[in-house]
């Protein structure tokens, strides 16, 4: 059964998880290869689970020194973004090296959190952004990190979850309309998010 929520206990002490770093980092490195998905020239998603989220957690606590204290707030953060069974996470970035062309086109680009789509079996799964913060300010600029949840039904599942299946992850917004479909390792991959 694969884990929905991270607890306190999930935590490794600072010291363990710091002698083991190395090795956390390389495993959960190796979860996310098949995690990660460029949509058009400037957008790249990263599917969440409960391993990438467990060492956001770590990573956060190592970097920040918080301690025991700081875990409660990282947990209250990031499980949201661990797949609750019948749904897809994922953090996407608006990745554009030059500030320049980045300010222009975030500011371009507002709403995008919702108009992010998986299109599956001739279904489409629109994206529903999560709800902690507003992701575009009053003027219309985006946010260069957002995070969006992928609500599929039973039917929708299964079809995600057939072998070679063609899924198709784009978006709908009037400024940014790209898509890809998924590699057959990350189709393969994200399956495991479900049941």
């Amino acid at each position: 059964m694969t884990k929905r929520v991270l607890t306190a206990a999930d935590i490794l002490p600072m010291e363990d998880y710091t002698r083991n770093r190395t090795e956390h980092r390389r495993r959960v490195s190796l979860k996310k290869r098949n995690r990660r998905v460029a949509v058009g020239p400037s957008i790249t998603f990263y599917f969440e689970c409960f391993e990438t989220m467990w060492l956001q957690v770590q990573e956060m606590v190592y970097i920040e020194k918080g301690g025991a204290e700081q875990v409660p707030g990282e947990l209250e953060a990031y499980n949201p973004l661990i797949p609750n069974g019948s749904e897809l996470t994922a953090t996407f970035m608006i990745e554009i090296d030059d500030p320049i062309r980045r300010k222009r086109t975030l500011a371009s680009l507002g709403g995008i959190e919702d108009a992010a789509f998986l299109r599956v079996g001739g279904e489409t799964i629109g994206g529903i952004a999560e709800a902690d913060q507003d992701r575009t300010t009053a003027e219309g600029k985006a946010s260069s990190v957002q995070f969006v949840h992928f609500p599929f039904t039973p039917e929708q599942i299964a079809a995600f979850s057939t072998p070679n299946a063609e899924v198709v992850l784009g978006f709908s917004h009037p400024h940014y309309r790209h898509m890809t479909v998924l590699p057959e390792a990350v189709r393969a991959e994200l399956a495991t998010d479900f049941g």
